[in-house]
């Protein structure tokens, strides 16, 4: 099992090297073949550990790998935790990057950076499987910041657009603020649990929790150990998975290629933080206050930022802000408590966002990188497997009934609705809210791109034509996961024994389990969902997109015309970037200027360096005034002495 284990982390990063360091040897063929038969046997052994876990009855692996440091009762370690959560994350990863890095040769066939290209994603999946592994807070951090650094330089991997650059230094920057708060987080276990190892830690929990230690924060205020470092724990899978403020870098990664903005947004980096906690369970369940917190950020994410995507006119940016949203469901189900719900959205969402990031990419191939709804229309006639592919995709995003998103998103406000938690009846309506503007943005992107009258020019339809096989077999491979996964691993992972000794659930939380007793099978779910309130709401949200982007297509400028605030509102994404840009951007810039000229130009040069030496100057100029070189001064000067100094001897 060991060497199956370190054969799954480090067969992407030898991959990674290969077309990294020797690219131009290789070749394109040869860059592209090292790093997806990477990912091809990280995938296939990862599905080999599942069936063992999952099916034979292996037992959990946790052991250390490699022993990196020894400082006083510290271990500085590399090892691995394998277990069912960890599994089903390894094998999501695993095949969505190997989908694509397939995807990838026909997307980038033309880039000068191709196998450059190939080396970053490699490297992503490499960076992603290192964090879902481990054992260790240490390892955790480790692929935590690593998943980050890769982003940052796929982000930006045309560094010849200022905008990539912005976008990438922007990403760098608000996930340093979340590392920052994470960071803390992992201070705090190691102050107060004296190890850095996960079953270490959860087992000293309850006994940390039973004695109600605190920290004292400022002044009088104590707060609980538990609570600050599910706080900061907290902060990190806000930067990490986008969630309100920390979300606007997440929008501007789209400025790297499509197929890294389907990893990012699918696979890694923002699955990330929904991981972390869930792994954590066993420490955020002695917390109400952190839950409730991620439950009322996860609710204003869901639902404030669907409303952005659907004023977004670039097709990229509307399925990124729909990503956003599908975040914010997953960061409610934790926060109510209902991990495992959390972790099945993640898993789901996973193959249906892939699928409409790349069926997104495969349009843009064939306008001829045109990313502008407003000039497309007509296409399905044109590209039928994109927009076949697409269409399941988008089903699936809405939560129509039988379709993978269907059961992890009905899950979700079926939880959190049976919650107690402070916040989870505002939470409720949100997600509520949520499936209609999910359902409004999601159709009005199909209606725009593939129905209506064609908006492009003759030159672009002589040209349309469908993509090719390397980029519509990931398509299609990742549509049927996106229509069955759903229902065929509901039961076992929610209502079955998957999670049983992984994730830690109180009682008095366990939402899950209240809801196992209306569960009657995943057929039996759907035909049910026809005659709920979340149906209708979402089959509205469908019914007034065809009617504002098909059939009458003039409402919606008649409608933004006269909502007048709101629409500007949501046209500059309620003011967040600016609010950055002025407060924290410029503000610091503002900062370093009065620091260099108060502190560096008039207190240090002036006052201490030149004061100094203006002081000496002015000494010097009066003791000159004495050494005049006449004897008759010298002599003066010691009558005067000699004179002082009797009169003191006799008077004191």
């Amino acid at each position: 099992m060991e060497n199956m284990l370190l054969t799954i982390v480090l067969a992407p990063l030898f991959g990674s090297i290969l077309a990294g360091l020797f690219g131009k040897q290789l070749g394109r063929s040869g860059a592209h073949t090292v790093t997806i038969l990477g990912v091809l046997v990280s995938f296939v052994l990862s599905a080999v550990v599942f069936k063992q876990l999952v099916m034979d009855g292996v037992p959990i692996f946790n052991q250390t790998i490699y022993t990196w440091a020894h400082i006083g009762s510290f271990n500085f370690e590399v090892g691995f935790l394998v277990d069912n959560l960890t599994v089903t994350m390894m094998t999501v990863v695993t095949f969505v990057s190997l989908m694509v890095h397939i995807y990838t040769i026909g997307y980038m066939h033309e880039d000068p950076g191709y196998q450059r290209f190939f080396s970053y994603i490699a490297l992503f999946t490499f960076s992603m499987l290192m964090l879902v592994m481990a054992n260790n807070f240490l390892q955790l951090f480790f692929g935590w910041e690593a998943v980050g650094l890769v982003s940052y330089l796929l982000i930006g991997f045309w560094y010849k657009r200022p905008t990539a650059i912005y976008a990438n230094i922007k990403a760098f920057l608000v996930n340093r603020v979340g590392d920052f708060g994470f960071l803390l987080g992992v201070a705090g276990v190691v102050a107060y649990f004296g190890t850095l190892d996960y079953a270490e830690v959860f087992a000293k929990v309850p006994a940390i929790a039973e004695s109600h230690s605190t920290i004292n924060i400022w002044g009088d205020a104590h707060w609980s150990v538990i609570t600050v470092i599910c706080i900061g724990l907290l902060v990190g899978a806000m930067g990490k998975s986008a969630q309100v403020p920390l979300h606007v870098w997440l929008p501007d990664s789209m400025e790297g290629p499509t197929p890294i903005s389907a990893l990012i947004h699918a696979a890694t980096m923002v699955t990330a933080g929904i991981f972390m906690i869930a792994r954590m369970s066993p420490i955020f369940e002695y917390s109400e206050t952190a839950l409730s917190m991620t439950l009322i950020i996860g609710a204003t994410t869901a639902l404030f930022m669907g409303f952005l995507g659907v004023v977004q006119q670039d097709i990229k940016k509307v399925v990124a802000y729909s990503t956003l949203s599908q975040l914010g469901y997953m960061f409610v189900a934790l926060g109510a408590s209902a991990y495992a719900a959390g972790v099945f959205h993640l898993m789901t969402h996973a193959f249906f966002k892939a699928l409409l990031f790349l069926a997104a990419g495969s349009v843009i191939i064939g306008m001829h990188h045109e990313q502008d709804m407003r000039k497309m229309g007509g296409l399905r006639k044109y590209m039928p497997i994109t927009y076949i592919t697409m269409l399941i995709g988008t089903l699936a995003l809405i939560g129509a009934p039988l379709f993978a998103g269907f059961y992890s998103k009905d899950m979700i406000i079926e939880a959190v609705g049976e919650s107690h938690l402070y916040g989870s009846g505002y939470a409720y309506f949100a997600v509520l809210a949520s499936v209609f503007v999910t359902a409004l943005y999601s159709f009005r992107l199909l209606f725009l791109v593939f129905h209506g009258k064609e908006r492009f020019d003759e030159h672009t339809r002589s040209h349309l034509h469908e993509s090719p096989a390397v980029v519509w077999v990931p398509l299609v491979l990742l549509a049927i996961p996106s229509i069955f996964i759903g229902a065929y691993t509901i039961k076992p992972l929610l209502f079955g024994d998957f999670f049983n000794g992984v994730i830690a659930v109180e009682e008095s939380h366990n939402v899950l389990g209240e809801l196992a007793h209306e569960f009657h099978g995943s057929v039996n779910m759907a035909i049910h969902a026809f005659g709920t309130l979340t149906f209708w709401i979402m089959f509205s949200g469908v019914f007034v997109a065809w009617l504002f982007y098909h059939k009458m297509p003039h409402i919606p400028a008649t409608i933004a015309a006269k909502m007048g605030v709101i629409y500007t509102l949501l046209m500059n994404k309620y003011y967040a970037d600016d609010f950055n840009q002025k407060v924290f951007a410029e503000g610091s810039v503002k900062l370093g200027e009065s620091l260099w000229k108060w502190s560096d130009n008039k207190l240090i040069d002036g006052l201490l360096v030149d004061g100094s030496a203006a002081t000496v100057n002015g000494f010097s100029s009066l003791l000159r005034k004495v050494q005049t070189g006449y004897l008759y001064h010298y002599a003066f000067s010691m009558l005067i002495g000699l004179i002082g100094f009797i009169g003191w001897w006799y008077l004191v």
